[in-house]
């Protein structure tokens, strides 16, 4: 048998051609509803091969976080700075020169132990001359008392002459002045000898002044005043030295309106430094200030936490991060916040998205304390389950978290 490849081919490309002239003529005898149906199918083809053809066929990916068991801590946080609980301004209340300082700036003093002098030539002169004019008016005191004496003993013998007109009226009525002018010089002296003692007094004071003592136990944290320095306490009382008790110390933490009502006086807190991070300092809250403080439009309420500091590592003006202990809770299962979704049914209820053989499940969890990155589950997660923090792979690396793939393209 012989072959004729012109006349196979010919053959071939007639057919090939029958195809398409077909294939019109069956679309032209379908109806219009089963037109739009084929279009949609043919669209949908053409979308998948483009999905398939850019992503790979990857299924989605979801970021997941395991649930485990670990301790919880609901916190009201403020920023606070450290101050001595104790301290004192050592001032002058006399004017005049500083004479001596005797401590320096982080010394340690007794109450009672001489700090500084002023200069106090010009009130040991007043005493003097006080102490003179004391002595003067007491020696007035006592003529005139001697004077009296004799006066009183001429009255009298004057006064029994008179009895028998051994001696006249007008005699015995100067005596008897006499015994009266005398009695009342003496009053006189005596109340000026009482207000030159206030005098003396009030010097010896002052004088007193110009010596200046620790009135407690403590350190010297400032000096603002130094030797040779004029001191004028006409109005104020000028400062020369500080000293403070830096064995407590006092965190004035400052709270926002919106917290303070959960704060109450006795509430347990912590606290750590800016120079010691990973040291944390438990306390109370001793006393919360009912009158704010308004920065810039904010308005603060200053707290109070008193800190023992016996190994002096707390200093003042010192930087506190401080947390209010609201509750806490431990070894107990955890859930990420990320992970919640809000509920109608309550304020510590909520929907979470549990990853499952089958993918993600919805489920409703009962959540207890809660912190700005976990929440205690109180129901519906067993430690162990994933629950879905998202979609997307990057991000789930950034975050330590795990990842997983379920189903095809969503159209």
């Amino acid at each position: 048998m012989g072959y004729d490849s012109g006349a196979m081919t010919s053959t071939a490309w007639a057919r090939a051609r029958a195809v398409p002239a077909a294939l019109a003529a069956r679309w032209h005898q379908l109806s219009p509803g089963w037109r739009r149906i084929s279009m949609g199918v043919a669209i949908f083809v053409v979308l998948w091969g483009v999905y398939n053809a850019f992503s790979g066929g990857e299924a989605e990916t979801y970021r997941t976080q395991t649930i485990i068991r670990g301790d919880i801590e609901q916190t009201v946080t403020a920023l606070g700075s450290l101050q001595p609980k104790n301290d004192v301004n050592v001032g002058a209340q006399v004017s005049g020169q500083l004479k001596e300082v005797h401590v320096e700036i982080g010394d340690e003093v007794k109450a009672g132990e001489l700090l500084a002098e002023i200069d106090a030539k010009i009130y040991e002169t007043e005493v003097q001359a006080a102490r003179a004019r004391l002595t003067d008016l007491e020696s007035q005191l006592a003529g005139r008392q001697a004077e009296l004496v004799l006066a009183e003993r001429q009255y009298r013998r004057n006064a029994d002459l008179a009895r028998i007109d051994a001696v006249s009226r007008n005699e015995l009525d100067t005596s008897e002045t006499l015994v009266k002018t005398l009695r009342a010089s003496i009053g006189s002296i005596t109340a000026q000898i009482a207000q030159q003692r206030s005098t003396v007094e009030g010097g010896e004071t002052n004088l007193g002044y110009t010596r200046l003592y620790a009135p407690m136990d403590g350190t010297v944290v400032a000096q603002p005043a130094v030797k040779g320095q004029t001191l004028n306490a006409t109005q104020t009382a000028p400062t020369i030295l500080k000293i403070a008790d830096l064995s407590t110390m006092t965190v004035r933490a400052q709270v926002a309106e919106a917290d303070i009502g959960k704060l109450h006086v006795g509430m347990s807190v912590y606290f750590m430094t800016l120079g010691h991070p990973g040291r944390r300092r438990e306390s109370t809250i001793r006393q919360i200030l009912p009158t704010p403080e308004v920065l810039n439009d904010v308005v603060l309420y200053n707290v109070l936490i008193d800190i023992d500091n016996a190994d002096r590592l707390l200093m003042s003006e010192m930087t506190a991060q401080v947390f209010f202990l609201l509750g806490e809770a431990r070894d107990v299962p955890l859930v990420p916040v990320a992970a919640l979704r809000p509920s109608r049914e309550g304020d510590n209820i909520y929907n979470v998205s549990v990853m499952t053989p089958r993918g993600p499940e919805t489920r409703r969890v009962e959540t207890g304390i809660a912190s700005r990155v976990s929440a205690e589950v109180v129901s519906g997660l067993e430690p162990g389950e994933e629950v879905v923090l998202g979609t997307g792979g990057l991000e789930t690396e950034q975050r330590g978290g795990g990842s997983r793939r379920f189903g095809g393209p969503f159209l």
